[in-house]
């Protein structure tokens, strides 16, 4: 009897993912002569085909430079590219398009942010963090720290991977200027209570970031609802192209904020001596955006739109169940991050083998996860592991998929043993 038949069968979620997966040109390959298994999703989701082909069309029939053209192409960019920016909007739930900024992505999102903030911080100023943040939640601030004499903060985490909230609560003080953290961690998959946790901030006049990376690929952010300042993601998690993200930040606060580059786009009028800035959001936004990746992921929420949000939630949590019920099956493995409230990230370590050897041998049998520090080396600290392998679902999965791993990692362990 297959190892795997032994443990008890999650119920399959009422959702077309066969259908979905046609979807996704990308997932029909094989892979050193195996069909490949993308369970790397938590670095990069794949994109579907609406994506690819709204890129294309705006390369084939509309690319100019955005604004100011007196040309059709230019207005045919200027529309789909504003428009883009509305679908996000929408999106977050942001009240306004002049409170979404484009950014190459989260991390330039959260170093425009801490640029900004900065004229707000000195010395005896606390910057508090998480333990569980990816280095781009922490790095930008401690370098802003370094330049105001401010001081970054972290709060711990617990054994579960959850959010230590009583030393929260006692970390969050008078000192406290900045509140960064993560909505949903890269590592442990665990989603913070941010709503309660910024509500707590806000009532001591703290400016809330939350990093929203790896939660808009599961579940879709309600900005106003949060009460957060800013909230930020990067376009090639949530099934969009690379090299492109959103900022959501409060009008308010982003008036007041000094522009992070300068450039055309983002003045309203230069001379030699005086320039002045150009209205939000494009304040933000110098030189010559990324067009067709803003198309494109204008596209991937359009496509998600289409798609059974609900159903596709209860999928994802259907495959988090089966494999942590899979668990059982591969002596000697442990899972990192056990907390009650999290997406389909699973984070773990296997007795006697290192996560790059666990790696390199799924990989030959076609599966794709990832391996190492996952950009949090904190956390790592926290466990006292130099890393650990990650597979990380989406929608887009299969129940088969995720048994297939398991009997991977299975004779990954018997080579070893």
């Amino acid at each position: 009897m297959n190892d795997l038949s032994m443990a008890k069968t999650a119920p399959q979620a009422r959702f077309d993912v066969d259908a979905v997966r046609r979807d996704f040109p990308i997932l029909g390959q094989q892979v050193n002569g195996k069909p490949l298994v993308y369970l790397d999703n938590g670095a990069s989701a794949q994109k579907p085909l609406a994506v690819l082909d709204a890129m294309d069309r705006y390369y084939r029939e509309m690319h100019s430079n955005v604004h100011r053209g007196a040309h059709t192409l230019g207005d045919r960019a200027t529309s789909a590219f504003e428009g883009a920016r509305e679908k996000v909007r929408a999106f977050m739930n942001a009240a306004s398009t002049r409170e979404i900024i484009w950014t190459r992505g989260t991390t330039e999102a959260i170093n425009l942010i801490a640029n900004g903030l900065a004229q707000r911080l000195k010395a005896g100023d606390e910057i508090l963090v998480s333990q569980m943040e990816h280095h781009a939640n922490i790095v930008p601030w401690q370098m802003m720290a370094e330049r105001t004499g401010a001081k970054v903060v972290p709060v711990p985490v617990t054994p579960a991977g959850e959010l230590d909230l009583d030393s929260f609560n006692s970390l969050l003080g008078d000192n406290t200027k900045i509140l960064a953290l993560t909505h949903v961690s890269n590592v442990l998959g665990t989603i913070n209570p941010v709503a309660a946790l910024v509500e707590q901030a806000k009532a001591r006049g703290v400016i809330t970031v939350i990093d929203g990376a790896q939660a808009v690929p599961h579940f879709q952010p309600d900005v106003q609802a949060l009460g957060c300042d800013f909230y930020m993601f990067s376009a090639h998690k949530l099934f969009g192209p690379t090299g492109i993200g959103a900022l959501y930040g409060r009008a308010e606060l982003l008036e007041e904020m000094p522009p992070y580059q300068g450039g055309g786009e983002m003045i309203e009028r230069v001379s030699f001596e005086r320039t002045t800035w150009n209205t939000l959001p494009y304040k933000f936004e110098a030189g010559t955006p990324a067009i067709a990746e803003a198309v494109g992921l204008g596209a991937a929420i359009d496509y998600l739109d289409g798609l059974d949000r609900e159903g596709m939630q209860a999928a994802e949590d259907a495959l988090l169940v089966r494999a942590n019920e899979l668990v059982e099956t591969v002596p000697g493995m442990e899972i990192i991050g056990t907390a009650k409230n999290k997406v389909p990230v699973m984070s773990f370590k296997i007795e006697g083998l290192h996560p790059s050897d666990i790696g390199t041998l799924l990989d030959q049998q076609g599966i794709a996860i990832r391996t190492g520090h996952h950009c949090a080396m904190p956390l790592m600290d926290f466990y006292g592991v130099p890393g650990t392998a990650r597979a990380s679902f989406a929608f887009y999965n299969t129940m088969e998929e995720v048994e297939q791993l398991f009997t991977a990692l299975q004779k990954v362990q018997r080579l070893f043993a």
